[in-house]
């Protein structure tokens, strides 16, 4: 059983650089990761961004890149609806979580490293290696439910958000050492 809760969106470059964080740390292993649609008014297929929406997802780029200057991170040209990853992630994750964990953590990094459109279905099943349904399935679409109503449970609007099992919670992208004070101290 997972001791900490992590709610994260593949859009958001705060939530990559958080789970690229664990992962260097060993800490993604005591996580539950569990996806939640920050935005759900995002376009599918992804549209490139223009005018201040634009300059924001470049200002977002630029603050992660001084927090966190060794994560490779490039400029994606808009945001995706993050629905269709999120449902397929929960949906692997309830079969076989080290597949899960791989998948997310390959997701991210296609979005991130690549900018490619992870709502596309088959975006979706090239990642995976294997085919996936061009909508997902009542398993999928039930577990990002949950998730989101568990996220909305913490009072808490943003990602990336991490909820140890005493109910203490470590919001946003923070430095190293912050990270491994929450984990030792729960």
């Amino acid at each position: 059983m997972n001791r900490f809760t992590l709610f994260s969106d593949f859009y958001c470059p705060f939530c990559y650089a958080l789970h690229e964080r664990l992962h260097e740390l060993q800490l993604i292993d005591s996580c539950a990761w569990q996806g939640v649609q920050h935005a759900p008014h995002l376009p599918r297929p992804m549209k490139p961004w223009a005018g201040s929406l634009s300059a924001e997802l470049r200002h977002e780029v630029s603050v992660v890149r001084r927090l966190a200057p060794d994560l490779p991170v490039q400029l994606p040209t808009g945001k995706p609806n993050t629905g269709p990853a999120i449902e397929f992630a929960a949906e692997l994750l309830a079969l076989d979580r080290r597949a899960g964990m791989t998948l997310v953590r390959t997701i991210y990094r296609a979005f991130w490293l690549e900018g490619r459109d992870i709502s596309e279905a088959q975006v979706l099943t090239e990642l995976a290696g294997y085919p996936t349904a061009q909508e997902s399935s009542e398993k999928g679409q039930a577990g990002a439910r949950e998730w989101a109503a568990a996220w909305e449970a913490t009072g808490q609007a943003d990602v990336p958000l991490i909820v140890a099992s005493s109910g203490n919670l470590l919001a946003g992208c923070v430095p190293t050492e912050e990270i491994v004070k929450f984990f030792a101290d729960h």
